[in-house]
């Protein structure tokens, strides 16, 4: 099993800072997550390298004195250079496809695919909405940039089946809104 966890609700919209850590509700859901995940077999724990996700892992890094382990392969989708309005660029890629989105977003899902092709099991990935949203839809054949909407610290689950990496369950979703 490979855990995909989507961060705890960050301190700041992503338009209004590009790197914020955990609010105070996002802080607790962080702690909630790795209380769930404690008893269910992770053997390593990979982080995005943005703030949010690094403080989402830690609780379960202390609980299982795992040290995680920082990819930029799963960090956030990164903003063109020139955008002035980062939201309404997100809004749109977010109702697109990656075909639509181009050859750079193309090639940036790819790699996440393969870094994530080559987890072992029992990893616990902690990530971003769009990130976990590119992954499941390469897995699943779906050129939706939105493929499901997880809500912060949900849980979407992964595993092996006859040499490939395939969604076995979404995690739970939420109305998220780009602010």
């Amino acid at each position: 099993m490979i855990w995909l966890i989507r961060h705890g609700e960050a301190a700041a919209g992503w338009g209004d800072h590009p790197d914020p850590g955990l609010s105070a509700l996002g802080a607790k859901q962080a702690h909630a997550v790795g209380e769930l995940l404690k008893g269910a077999g992770v053997q390593r724990i990979v982080s995005s390298p943005m703030q949010r996700c690094r403080e989402t892992s830690a609780p379960l890094a202390a609980l299982l004195t795992l040290p995680p382990v920082v990819a930029p392969e799963v960090s956030e989708i990164a903003t063109p250079p020139g955008i002035a309005d980062r939201v309404d660029w997100l809004r749109a890629i977010m109702a697109g496809t990656w075909t639509s989105a181009g050859p750079d977003y193309i090639q940036w899902r790819s790699r996440m695919s393969a870094f994530a092709h080559d987890l072992p099991a029992g990893t616990a990935v902690f990530s971003h909405f769009v990130a976990i949203n590119a992954l499941c839809g390469f897995l699943e054949e779906d050129d939706r940039v939105t493929v499901f909407r997880p809500g912060h610290c949900s849980i979407t689950r992964l595993e092996r089946r006859d040499g490939r990496l395939r969604v076995a369950e979404y995690g739970s979703e939420a109305a998220t809104r780009v602010l």
